[in-house]
C-alpha cells in the first residue's frame, strides 16, 4: 500500500466528462490498495473569469474580498469530483481549505502555507475514504479565506504530500511531462524523463508553466518525489528528483520564457546610500516581486537610472508605490514598458561548463535581437528582450544548445 497525493489542474477537470475521467483514475489507485488524497483546481477558465469580474468592479481592489471571489471556483470542482467518485462506489468526501485546515499567513492573493492539520484526514484514510481537497485555498490568522497565487493548487498538493508523509505527489496536467521548452513554440522540444529540483525550480520561476515555483521549492525542501503526468494519455511522465538520481547532466536542460513581464526605469535617482533599500523595501512591503535589477553607473556622482522588472500584473501597484516615494526620493520620472519578455537557459551542468552565456549572446545577436537586461545565477542565464522576438529567440537558443529532438543533444 502506498499513500499518494494526486493533483489535477483546470484543464483536467474542465467539464463534467473530464471530471468523470479523473474519478476513474482515482478509483484505479484506490482499487490498487492505495490511500489517496486528490487536490483539484477550478475548472479551466473559471479563475480567469472570477479575476476579470473582480477587476471590472475595482481595479485596485481589497485583497481580502478578491480571495473570497477567486477561491470559489475550487469549491465547485471538489463537490463534483466527490459526487463522481461516489457514483463509482468510492467512499469520498470533499474538503475546502478552511476545513482541513491549511493555515496560512495573512498575505491575501499570495498567501504562504504555515501548517496543515492532517489528523482527521488520516483517520478517514484508515476508514478507506478518499479526500478530495480544494487546492489554492487556505485560511489566514484572522480566519479569512486566503489564496496561494496563480498555480497555487500545485503548492497545495506538494504541501499536503509533505504533511501526510506521502510516497509521491502526482501532478496531472494537459501535457505528458516537462519539455526542453514549450512544444507550442518549437515542435523539436523533447520530453525530459528526469529533472532535478533545482532545474525545475529555475524553469518554473523563469516562466515554464508546468509546475508552480513555490511547489517545486517545497518539494525540494521536504524531499517530496513529484511526477508530472498527462490527464488524457497513459504515458510515462517526468520525475522531479534529487540531483544525485541523475547520472549524466546536460549542460543546458531547458529554455524557459516569461511573457508576463514589465520593465520599470526610475530616471534620475539620487546616488546615495539607502535609496535602493527604500525603493525595493517599499515594493516588497506591497507584495510586488522584483526580479532583474540593473543600476547605471552614475556619471556626475549625484544621480543614476535604476531599471528592474516586475510581473505585468503588478505594474499598476508598482507605479502606485513608486509615485508615493517621489517626494521622499526626488527621482525625475518613471518609464515603464510592458512589451518585454524574459528568456532563460537553465541547466545544472552549467556549473562546470564555461561559455553558456557566450553562446546565448552570440545566438541572439545573429538573429538581430537586442538584449535589454541580463541576469545570471549558478545554473541559469536570463535576458530581457522585446516580446516581438520571443518565439524566434526560443527556437534559436533551443537549436544552439543541441536540445532539438533531431539533434545531437
Amino acid at each position: 500500500m502506498a499513500r499518494i497525493v494526486m493533483k489535477f489542474g483546470g484543464t483536467s477537470v474542465g467539464n463534467t466528462d473530464r471530471i468523470k475521467n479523473v474519478a476513474r483514475r482515482v478509483k484505479a489507485e484506490v482499487d490498487a490498495g492505495n490511500e489517496v488524497a486528490v487536490v483539484v483546481s477550478a475548472m479551466s477558465g473559471t479563475t480567469n473569469q472570477l479575476v476579470a469580474w473582480t477587476n471590472e468592479i475595482a481595479r485596485l481592489h481589497d485583497a481580502r474580498e478578491y480571495d473570497v471571489v477567486v477561491a470559489s471556483g475550487e469549491q465547485v470542482t471538489v463537490g463534483l469530483l466527490a459526487l463522481a467518485l461516489q457514483d463509482l462506489g468510492v467512499n469520498a468526501r470533499s474538503w475546502l481549505g478552511w476545513q482541513i485546515p491549511f493555515r496560512t499567513d495573512g498575505i491575501h492573493g499570495k498567501a504562504r502555507i504555515g501548517e496543515i492539520d492532517t489528523t482527521v484526514m488520516r483517520e478517514r484514510f484508515a476508514q478507506g475514504q478518499v479526500a478530495v481537497v480544494a487546492g489554492f485555498q487556505g485560511i489566514g490568522p484572522d480566519n479569512r479565506i486566503t489564496t496561494l497565487g496563480r498555480g497555487g493548487s500545485d503548492t497545495s498538493a506538494v504541501a499536503l504530500a509533505a504533511a501526510l508523509d506521502a510516497d509521491r505527489c502526482d501532478i496531472y496536467t494537459d501535457v505528458d511531462g516537462v519539455y526542453t521548452t514549450d512544444p507550442r513554440i518549437t515542435a523539436k522540444a523533447r520530453k525530459i524523463d528526469r529533472i532535478t529540483y533545482e532545474e525545475m525550480l529555475e524553469l518554473a520561476s523563469q516562466g515554464a508553466k508546468v509546475l508552480q515555483t513555490r511547489s517545486v521549492a517545497m518539494a525540494m525542501q521536504h524531499g517530496v518525489r513529484v511526477q508530472v503526468l498527462s490527464s488524457f494519455e497513459d504515458k510515462p511522465g517526468t520525475m522531479v528528483v534529487d540531483e544525485g538520481e541523475i547520472v549524466e547532466q546536460q549542460v543546458v536542460t531547458g529554455i524557459a520564457y516569461s511573457p508576463d513581464e514589465a520593465k520599470v526605469t526610475l530616471v534620475g535617482v539620487p546616488d546615495r546610500p539607502g535609496v535602493a533599500g527604500a525603493i525595493f523595501g517599499s515594493l516588497a512591503d506591497s507584495a510586488v516581486n522584483v526580479d532583474m535589477i540593473v543600476q547605471n553607473v552614475s556619471q556626475d556622482g549625484k544621480s543614476t537610472d535604476l531599471t528592474f522588472t516586475v510581473g505585468s500584473t503588478d505594474l499598476d501597484r508598482a507605479h502606485q508605490v513608486l509615485d508615493g516615494l517621489k517626494g521622499e526620493l526626488g527621482y525625475s520620472e518613471i518609464v515603464s514598458d510592458a512589451g518585454v519578455c524574459k528568456i532563460s537557459v537553465v541547466g545544472v551542468g552549467m556549473r562546470s561548463q564555461p561559455g553558456v552565456a557566450k553562446t546565448m549572446f552570440q545566438t541572439l545577436a545573429a538573429k538581430g535581437i537586442n538584449i535589454q537586461v541580463i541576469s545570471t545565477s549558478e545554473i541559469k542565464v536570463s535576458v530581457l528582450i522585446a516580446s516581438d522576438y520571443t518565439e524566434l529567440a526560443v527556437r534559436a537558443l533551443h537549436t544552439a544548445y543541441g536540445l532539438d529532438a533531431d539533434g545531437d543533444g
